[in-house]
């Protein structure tokens, strides 16, 4: 199954969550899409609820399905909470930090600078969007791209940045110092119901 390509607000709405993190998705149209978008729903199953926090999650990260269970099969061999643990390996993917550090304003922007070998881990090239950064590493951005216009305007809109990064503004990079914690990531998402999901 390829990956989706389509507007992201229609998933956000589709799941009523913002998938960009920042709500805009819902602010207009708080309800789903298509005709039939703002009529009433029936109560989901206890399925239906674990499809959706699935969901949710595989639209926020940008991967495909195969993609999403081969990380959650690996998640499964860590030593602490399922759910948590799949949620940090998540985190640590390359296009997900270059999104959190504000080098794009979106994960598939972030994931396209991956793609055209504009990003730089430990001073060496990585053009894979699912490579896993390792704590202490160095994520830049390659010298003849750090004053590109979309860089500069991706961190001048940053505001929020998390706090498992250590961000240097005037070596544009950023050193990813630790784990993200279970609150520091979004209350809304429920990972136990994706750890049910795949136990069935």
């Amino acid at each position: 199954m390829s990956r989706y390509t389509g507007p992201s607000y229609k998933k956000s709405r589709r799941v009523g969550f913002s998938t960009l993190e920042n709500g805009k998705e819902l602010v207009k149209k708080p309800y789903g899409p298509g005709q039939h978008g703002n009529a009433k729903k029936n109560k989901l199953s206890n399925y239906g609820v674990q499809l959706l926090e699935k969901q949710k999650v595989k639209f926020m990260y940008g991967l495909n399905e195969r993609q999403f269970h081969k990380t959650f099969e690996e998640s499964s061999k860590l030593k602490g909470i399922h759910g948590e643990d799949f949620l940090k390996l998540l985190e640590s993917r390359l296009d997900n930090l270059v999104y959190r550090i504000g080098f794009a304003r979106t994960r598939r922007a972030a994931r396209q600078l991956v793609n055209h070998g504009h990003i730089l881990v430990n001073g060496k090239k990585i053009d894979i969007p699912s490579y896993r950064v390792k704590i202490g590493s160095v994520i830049g951005i390659k010298d003849d791209f750090k004053e590109h216009a979309l860089i500069i305007s991706s961190l001048e809109q940053q505001t929020n940045r998390v706090s498992y990064i250590n961000y240097d503004d005037t070596k544009k990079e950023a050193t990813y110092v630790r784990l993200p914690e279970r609150n520091e990531l979004s209350a809304d998402i429920n990972e136990a119901m994706i750890v049910e999901y795949y136990s069935r």
